[in-house]
């Protein structure tokens, strides 16, 4: 089922007046010493997944009225139109009234098993990737395959061979944990393995070029008592994962 243009009209003009009376209800709610009602959250599955589902908890340990709806996907959502209060994207967002507040940069590294490496050697420098077979998500590198690394303010763009594109974290976590290829990868997800030395950074002194995060929520909803108590709590937490930068 779907609503009709009418229904839509009906419900976007709606909107602001409900959502002026959720906040009114859910202030007099606070100045009792409440933090509750239910919020509606939107993530990539990756960060999802390996970081933000901890946070949620450590929330509503703190706030136990609070309800959490957390939805992990790779999908451009429309916040008002499906019915978010908030969501972490990848990329400045466009084209939307929303509200954004910039976490930091989500930075990349290229990474390998030992064993990968002990196999088919080490790299020394940039121009050996290509003549590697890569694991890769489908939004590390362009449409034409070439992977952009950064050394300082030196950019490089370079032609790489993709033997497995994928768009579950899980699955490039597992192909290169199990040493059948290396990488572009987000840090926040392997710094427990680096720690531990499951992976190792291949060309340390390069990037893979990184992407900024930004919480966003619409700016009908933003005054919500639980959408500033989460954004408040969650913010420093979000900027203090490893693999989160503050430099450009």
């Amino acid at each position: 089922m779907r609503p009709t243009q009418q229904g839509q009209r009906l419900y976007a003009a709606c909107q602001p007046a409900l959502a002026t009376i959720d906040a009114a209800l859910e202030d007099a709610r606070t100045e009792a010493g409440r933090i509750e009602g239910r919020l509606r959250l939107h993530a990539p599955a990756c960060i999802g997944a390996a970081h933000l589902h901890r946070i949620v908890a450590a929330f509503q340990a703190e706030n136990p009225r609070v309800t959490v709806d957390l939805v992990l996907d790779n999908r451009l959502i429309d916040l008002v139109y499906e019915d978010y209060d908030l969501a972490l994207r990848y990329g400045r967002p466009h084209g939307q009234d929303v509200v954004t507040r910039r976490l930091g940069w989500v930075r990349r590294i290229l990474v390998a098993a030992p064993a990968y490496l002990a196999r088919a050697g080490g790299i020394d420098a940039p121009g050996q990737i290509a003549d590697r077979a890569l694991v890769t998500t489908t939004s590390a590198l362009d449409d034409r395959n070439t992977l952009v690394l950064q050394h300082g303010r030196e950019t490089l763009s370079l032609a790489v061979r993709p033997a497995l594109r994928t768009n579950s974290a899980e699955v490039l976590l597992a192909e290169l944990r199990a040493g059948r290829y290396m990488g572009p990868v987000q840090h926040l997800l392997v710094a427990e393995d680096l720690a531990a030395g499951h992976l190792v950074r291949v060309l340390p002194a390069y990037e893979v070029r990184s992407t900024d995060a930004y919480l966003v929520y619409p700016s009908v909803r933003h005054m919500r008592p639980v959408v500033r108590a989460f954004t408040d709590f969650a913010v420093p937490r979000i900027r203090a994962i490893e693999g989160i930068s503050h430099a450009g």
